[in-house]
């Protein structure tokens, strides 16, 4: 890896989301200048989280505004940057159309950043937010995976744009950033691939996360007759954005990394907070059956088939983890604390209120 000048700026795009916000704050605290991409600067109640985190770091922050589906929207805010963080990136199971809600916006943003940096002589290295949907589709993928894990050597080849679009989505815009990558011999890239992502959001009121949504649902009633056992990995927002940062500034960080740091299931991710927050909120307390789950699933939610629940509900998950342990030293919170002060955030901001 070349060495990295730390007074020089450090670009994050769609530096006001869940993840990146975390990042952003990682890196005004270690005294960087963040150029933050965002997609209008005017909407400040937005990004004024980050705002304050930068008064009282050593760090400072600039907004540029940034919309990924036009090229050469990345060239002022990259300009003079030797690193760069592509993290923005729609996350959302629920779409009319995945080919313009998912498919471009992922795959032709990821080319337009990609090709931004190539033409970008200060660039040295560029760290992708792809996901473990890169890796596999199904819980039942990793079972059938060699050693029934999922490794950085496997690529998704289950999944399409009619078949868990999410996934594909993630998939091409990995490989189409690989591609890039490779026909350049002046910067390098790295990808981290976080299984599905819990923790506190540090703007939880504005903040989309599909990880949101799902806890919220566990808390207000919404599965208190009881939740689908879905084999999933998941990791604590705050270990991946330190999986990021060290992907810049660890000199062994090459290639991609699978960010997981728990191989569990919705069931258990639930039953954590029992012990907090169950006698004051409706929180499922057991497993769903699958034959109920496959026979009312596809009529509450189209993206819910038979062979969607058939391949996912009641089927293991795992994954190894042990390259990203052992290269770049990230240590992975306790499941239970990532559930209970996700929780936490989710009430202390109004979002979810006791029974």
């Amino acid at each position: 890896m070349k060495s990295i000048d730390k007074t020089k700026p450090v670009l994050v795009t769609g530096a006001n989301g869940y993840l990146a916000s975390w990042l952003v704050k990682t890196l005004l605290e270690d005294g960087l200048t963040v150029y933050a991409a965002v997609r209008n600067p005017a909407i400040k109640e937005k990004y004024a989280h980050l705002d304050k985190i930068a008064a009282s770091s050593q760090g400072s922050i600039k907004y540029f505004a940034a919309d990924l589906l036009t090229e050469g929207s990345y060239a002022e805010a990259m300009a003079g940057c030797e690193l760069v963080y592509h993290t923005a990136s729609p996350f959302t199971l629920s779409m009319k159309d995945a080919q313009k809600q998912l498919i471009d916006p992922t795959r032709n943003g990821t080319a337009n950043v990609l090709n931004q940096a190539n033409k970008t002589e200060s660039v040295k290295r560029v760290v992708v937010t792809s996901s473990c949907a890169a890796i596999y589709t199904d819980a039942i993928d990793t079972v059938n995976a060699p050693n029934s894990k999922i490794t950085e050597e496997i690529w998704n080849a289950t999944s399409s744009l009619d078949y868990q679009p999410y996934s594909y989505s993630k998939t091409l815009a990995e490989k189409k950033a690989w591609e890039i990558c490779n026909g350049q011999d002046r910067g390098d890239l790295v990808t981290i691939n976080p299984s599905f992502v819990m923790g506190p959001a540090l703007n939880p009121k504005t903040a989309t996360s599909e990880s949101i949504s799902v806890l919220k649902q566990m808390g207000d009633g919404s599965m208190k007759m009881g939740v689908p056992k879905m084999g999933v990995g998941v990791v604590d927002v705050r270990d991946v954005a330190s999986a990021h940062y060290q992907a810049e500034f660890n000199p062994k960080a090459q290639g991609r990394y699978i960010t997981s740091g728990h191989s569990t299931d919705f069931l258990e991710m639930a039953l954590t907070l029992q012990s907090k927050f169950g006698d004051k909120y409706p929180l499922p307390k057991k497993a769903l059956p699958k034959w109920l789950v496959m026979l009312v699933g596809p009529l509450t939610n189209p993206r819910f088939s038979r062979k969607m629940l058939r391949n996912n509900i009641n089927v293991s998950w795992d994954a190894d983890n042990s390259k990203i342990q052992n290269e770049l030293g990230i240590k992975f919170r306790p499941l239970k604390e990532t559930m209970d002060e996700s929780f936490d955030t989710l009430i202390s901001s109004g979002i979810i209120k006791a029974k």
